[in-house]
């Protein structure tokens, strides 16, 4: 097992992998830089190794099949996962796996939205998207998380080994802010200096694209962790439109004496057997997540105990 291991996936960044490669050695002198090249077409495998990087391959393209196969594959007391691009100043590594090593974090978060990134980012939509996810994610799930999408992060062994990967790309990093948080795992946020890309470097981000992928993201979390939250204001909407489609009709019977709209009338029934089924369905699903919720406890403890077993032997 390694001490600190260094996580980069890499899809071409020739421009700029070799200097990565060679922050993060000088920065984390004890740690062992493993790159992920996923289908890059241009000579980012061959720089990273040369620049004394362990290179392994990842046919499967997005970023979250990259994190999907680092973490099964590698064994490490903390983990610190960088882009590839140099946007993040390997001087922080340190700091964030001291937090890490010393017990006080399960996740460290390199924090961009507190300093530079306004000011450094070039693509204006990409600071409104940031700030829009930030404000969705803590409002949602009642945290405080200073920068949801950045790549800078630092993990524990128990973080990397009970997180479900099940993003394919860039959404990745919502979706391990989400794990952390209903999990209750500890999270720590430093502040990081971010720069832009150098001139001749691209982002493969899509703001449009992924931007609606990282928002179904966070939309299916959120039903999938809290369906009682999700499907009692569902439930509740539902009671809201039975209900003032149904006074007009109650209005006119009472003064009347008649039921002259019936088709609203049952219409306005079975939205309310909507609504209750609703309710209903998320009582159900917020048991099955609080069993969800035990079972990785109890996984999180095996998972200790075989580590435990692993370090004597």
């Amino acid at each position: 097992m390694d001490k600190i291991a260094v996580l980069i996936p890499c899809y071409n960044e020739e421009k700029t992998i070799a200097k990565v490669v060679r922050d993060a050695a000088a920065a984390l002198p004890d740690a062992v830089i493993y790159v992920y090249d996923n289908n890059s077409t241009d000579e980012s495998a061959k720089l990273a190794a040369d620049a004394g990087a362990v290179v392994r391959q990842e046919p499967m393209q997005g970023k979250g099949n990259v994190i999907r196969r680092m973490f099964r594959e590698i064994d490490a007391d903390c983990y610190v996962m960088v882009d590839a691009d140099d946007t993040y100043p390997m001087e922080a590594a340190p700091q964030m796996v001291e937090l890490v090593t010393g017990g006080k974090a399960d996740m460290v978060v390199g924090d961009r939205l507190s300093s530079t990134y306004f000011t450094q980012n070039k693509r204006p939509f990409h600071n409104t998207g940031n700030s829009l996810v930030r404000a969705a994610i803590n409002r949602l799930f009642d945290c405080n998380i200073r920068d949801i999408m950045t790549g800078y992060r630092a993990f524990s062994y128990d973080f990397v080994k009970t997180f479900p990967v099940l993003s394919r790309g860039f959404e990745i990093e919502t979706e391990m802010t989400i794990h952390a948080v209903y999990n209750h795992l500890q999270i720590a946020n430093v502040v990081i200096e971010y720069r832009d890309r150098p001139e001749g470097s691209t982002s493969k981000l899509s703001t449009v694209s992924d931007g609606f992928k990282v928002l179904a993201t966070i939309f299916n979390l959120y039903r999938n962790y809290k369906p009682l939250h999700f499907f009692g204001a569902l439930s509740f909407v539902l009671i809201v439109i039975a209900v003032a489609f149904f006074i007009p009709v109650l209005a006119e019977y009472l003064r009347t004496g008649l039921v002259a709209r019936f088709p609203t009338l049952i219409v306005c029934g079975f939205v309310l057997m909507a609504a209750i089924q609703s309710f209903f369905a998320g009582m159900i699903l917020s048991n099955m997540a609080r069993n969800d919720r035990r079972d990785f406890e109890t996984r999180r403890n095996l998972l200790h105990i075989l580590s435990r077993i692993s370090r004597e032997q």
